[in-house]
């Protein structure tokens, strides 16, 4: 379904409009007022009022993609099929549904990967793997409020980032390297829940989180 910006749009709505667009222009000119100025001609939009609504840099303009990502994955899956899956099926199931939605992106995500991973925007960029990671747990019908609220969204920031940095150079077919180091991912996290659970059972958390998502990381596929 097509969505088509108001008479007299705010800039909030600007920026909801053009977000899902700027990808495909960054792959070419970078994340930049060329790439802005781009997609608002592509779609209509007056180029003054595209520049108020991006005039905070190129980390705020991913940061807009990003939230249209999150978005698109939202409306994948409705409710009812989700609670039909298994827990971790809900997890891989929205992990996929938003690669999907960044795969006809990849030359503007791996360029606005380095963006992020610049020392001036790392705590930016966590920000974000942490709001995916928290909407993909809230979709999956996460309720928890106590401290597996935080393990569980740490873990899965780990867990998508690492299975990003495969995507970005996944040329098998259907992307199957990438689902297959996905599943190895996960399975990690659910061995380390049940041992989790044991731990705390006997009285206490005893795992390191950080050591477990350098794990998560860095080992290998």
């Amino acid at each position: 379904m097509s969505v088509s910006l108001p008479e007299d749009p705010t800039l909030d709505e600007v920026r909801a409009f053009l977000a899902p667009r700027l990808a495909a222009q960054a792959a070419f000119d970078g994340w930049n007022e060329k790439a802005v100025l781009a997609a608002a001609e592509l779609a209509g939009v007056d180029h003054d009022l595209a520049r108020l609504a991006f005039n905070a840099g190129p980390v705020d303009m991913i940061d807009a993609w990003f939230q249209a990502i999150d978005a698109k994955m939202a409306v994948k899956y409705s409710a009812d099929e989700l609670a039909a899956m298994k827990v971790r099926d809900r997890i891989k199931a929205l992990v996929e549904a938003r690669l999907e939605a960044l795969e006809g992106d990849r030359e503007g995500l791996r360029r606005a990967l380095a963006i992020l991973a610049a020392p001036p925007h790392l705590r930016k960029a966590a920000k974000m793997g942490w709001r995916a990671a928290d909407k993909m747990w809230r979709l999956a019908g996460d309720t928890a409020t106590d401290y597996n609220h935080y393990t569980k969204r740490t873990l899965l920031s780990g867990v998508y980032g690492s299975t990003l940095s495969v995507f970005l150079d996944d040329e098998s077919q259907d992307h199957s390297d990438t689902r297959t180091f996905l599943d190895r991912r996960i399975e990690n996290v659910m061995q380390f829940e049940k041992a989790k659970a044991k731990v705390v059972g006997r009285g206490g958390d005893r795992f390191s989180i950080a050591r477990f998502i350098g794990r998560l990381r860095y080992r290998g596929a």
